[in-house]
């Protein structure tokens, strides 16, 4: 021990350089090496621009997906400085593309307010980038300069003229060594990214274009996060079309809020601190709801709305059909991390109080219609909050393994490794008992369904307990519902929807996803939520012992298979009756169309949609919430026409298997 101790000297510590840090750790600048931490590339590039528009110096921001896998992303602000920096001895434009922790972000003499906290973004792409370009258009004159992994390739080169009076244009291309899972990116991401940031940056005009593909689009709300709510709450019935807005200054922040009450009974709060969505809400959050609750109360006391004896409304009451968008500026933004999920400025939580109390109280007052219907919608979700904590102490269990007995139509697996575990919510007796009987019952539990469960999108929690089916589910899962709810109960790691291959299968896929989309969102979060794909088809060869089935999954599957079969057999001399069924002609005795799970016996099922070997299985994700959100009022709600409407522009073309929520 004594000699590894001796040996171990200064020539063992590695002095990282420079942005060398970034390419050997990039994980820790911007999260992950996937397409998560690829398109975050683009969000620091624009960032800045959007930087720019918040401090009043800029109001365009163009994003092109550049034909040959680069990004550029170009705006019309000051231009970053290009004068030479007095620490560096180089300009400052390669010093903010060169050194980490760089930028107009740290000091006084930058930006008041920023989205950047840590002040290494562009940096930190040009590192993790084969090549970067950057001009800068100030005072007349282009400034231009590149880099090939974060290190210059010439000097700051200054021509007469610039295409636009000032401002910044920077195109990279992502390192494929970095980014070894994929360097293409998401138009759709990058469109979504761009209309969040029109929303939260009032008058500034964003436009995405994709020469891949030649989709452009353009984004500019002069409503601001007044438009976002109002496409927040798309296709939902409203308690009134008004949109309550304030934006006000309190010290040197400055506090923007817009909400709007519909009939539904979840609730869509969308918190941003200077432009960064913190889904963790954070004091602004903490603010809000303070504010809200105890305004709605004082007026529901002051005007009668509320007996002296009865209890306030609590949070839960008033947040039903809530739809919120709260947007915070401040001069020194405290995130928990760099992540940046939650925001910890304590200042922030009084500021924001003080607004909600005294201008929502203004516009309670001055809107005693509205007003009205938002008390009594919070006091129905009061008495139904009431009905349903009776109801869930019969039915939830108190923890995975203890309380209440599992349901008896639950055919439970044998492990208790819940990381094992998997839970086929199936659809018929009939296809459970072929699942129950082909499955591995080490590590596989068969939960049937009776029917189309609850549309839970129309009901409240107090509904959704008596409702046998539902209960039964909640009780196998072992999670608890509403406040009780604790995801570290969970029993098992895969819950799949078994459901047949046709409209109503989708359809009750459909009720379930919904189900778990309100009530148990976590547990899609968290990946534990898929859909098994049932074969549609059965291609058939041979008799007796010698019988075979090849399982096709959709009809584009069938066609493919059946022209591949036929031309291989024409390439080998066999000759084709062109007038037989297509079957035939590729060489199989007889098809077969699966109309439902029940249809196939055990072996059948555990070969096609249960066996881990052989299976296939679509996880179900919930990046995207507002999309998701949307389409479940679209497909569960009380709007008809809407619903027909979305089902009649996507009849031919989509699988409920393709919808990515």
């Amino acid at each position: 021990m004594a000699d590894k101790a001796e040996a171990y000297d200064s020539s063992e510590i590695r002095v990282l350089e420079g942005l060398e840090p970034v390419r050997l750790r990039p994980g820790m600048y911007i999260g992950s090496t996937g397409y998560d931490g690829l398109h975050h590339l683009i969000k620091e590039i624009a960032d800045n621009s959007i930087d720019e528009a918040i401090a009043g110096f800029a109001n365009r921001v163009d994003i092109t997906i550049l034909k040959d896998g680069g990004v550029r992303i170009d705006d019309n602000g000051r231009g970053i400085p290009v004068d030479i920096h007095p620490k560096t001895k180089k300009s400052t434009l390669e010093t903010v593309l060169t050194v980490l922790h760089a930028g107009g972000k740290f000091g006084d003499g930058g930006y008041k307010v920023s989205s950047g906290l840590h002040g290494v973004g562009s940096s930190v792409v040009n590192a993790l980038s084969t090549h970067m370009i950057a001009e800068v258009y100030r005072g007349g004159k282009t400034h231009h300069i590149e880099f090939d992994t974060g290190k210059p390739t010439m000097d700051l080169k200054v021509t007469n003229g610039s295409p636009r009076e000032s401002g910044t244009s920077i195109t990279f291309y992502p390192d494929p060594s970095i980014f070894k899972e994929t360097t293409t990116f998401d138009y759709n991401w990058v469109s979504s990214y761009a209309r969040h940031q029109a929303y939260l940056t009032k008058g500034i005009l964003i436009t995405v274009s994709d020469e891949r593909t030649g989709e452009h689009e353009s984004f500019y709300f002069e409503g601001g996060i007044k438009s976002y709510v109002k496409r927040l709450n798309g296709g939902k019935e409203l308690l009134s079309e008004d949109i309550f807005y304030v934006e006000k200054q309190v010290n040197e922040a400055i506090v923007e809020v817009a909400l709007q009450y519909n009939d539904t009974f979840a609730e869509i709060m969308k918190p941003f601190a200077n432009n960064v969505l913190t889904p963790d809400g954070g004091m602004h959050v903490v603010g809000f709801r303070t504010g809200l609750n105890r305004t709605i109360n004082d007026y529901a006391r002051k005007n009668g709305l509320l007996k002296e004896k009865e209890e306030n409304l609590t949070g839960d009451d008033i947040k039903e059909g809530l739809t919120a968008v709260i947007l915070v500026k401040l001069p020194d933004p405290q995130f928990e991390g760099q992540t940046k999920n939650k925001l910890g400025n304590p200042e922030v939580r009084g500021y924001v109080d003080k607004v909600m109390t005294e201008y929502f109280g203004y516009y309670l007052e001055e809107n005693p219609a509205i007003a009205k219907k938002i008390v009594g919608k919070a006091t129905l979700a009061a008495r139904a909050r009431k009905a349903a904590r009776a109801a869930r102490d019969n039915v939830i269990r108190k923890g995975a393994f203890e309380g209440l007995n599992l349901p008896s139509k639950l055919a439970d697996c044998s492990s208790r490794n819940a990381e094992d575990c998997e839970l086929f919510i199936v659809e018929g007796n009939s296809a459970a008992g072929s699942a129950k009987e082909g499955r591995d019952s080490k590590i596989q539990a068969i939960l049937p369904l009776r029917g189309k469960v609850l549309n839970t999108e129309r009901a409240r929690l107090d509904k959704m307990l008596a409702n046998a089916e539902l209960v039964s589910l909640i009780k196998g899962l072992g999670v608890g519902i509403g406040d009780q709810f604790n995801i570290d109960g969970l029993r098992y790691h895969k819950i799949i929807f078994m459901t047949d291959a046709d409209v109503d299968g989708s359809h009750i896929s459909t009720l379930l996803l919904t189900f778990f989309f309100r009530y148990m969102p976590d547990i899609i979060k968290a990946g534990h939520v898929y859909l098994a794909k049932p074969p549609l088809f059965g291609l058939i060869k041979g008799t007796g012992s010698g019988r075979k089935i090849d399982y096709i999954y959709d009809e584009q599957a069938l066609e493919e298979t059946l022209t591949k079969k036929i031309e291989e057999r024409k390439a080998a001399g066999t000759k084709i009756d062109e007038e037989s069924e297509r079957f035939k002609q590729a060489g199989y005795t007889a098809q077969q169309r699966f109309k439902g799970l029940g249809e196939m016996d055990a072996a059948q099922l555990w070969e096609t949609t249960m066996n881990p070997e052989n299976r296939t299985l679509v996880r179900v994700s919930i990046e995207d919430a507002e999309k998701a959100d949307a389409i479940f009022s679209k497909l569960m709600g009380d709007q008809a026409e809407l619903r027909k409407n979305f089902i009649q522009a996507r009849a031919a073309s989509v699988d409920l298997d393709d919808l990515d929520f």
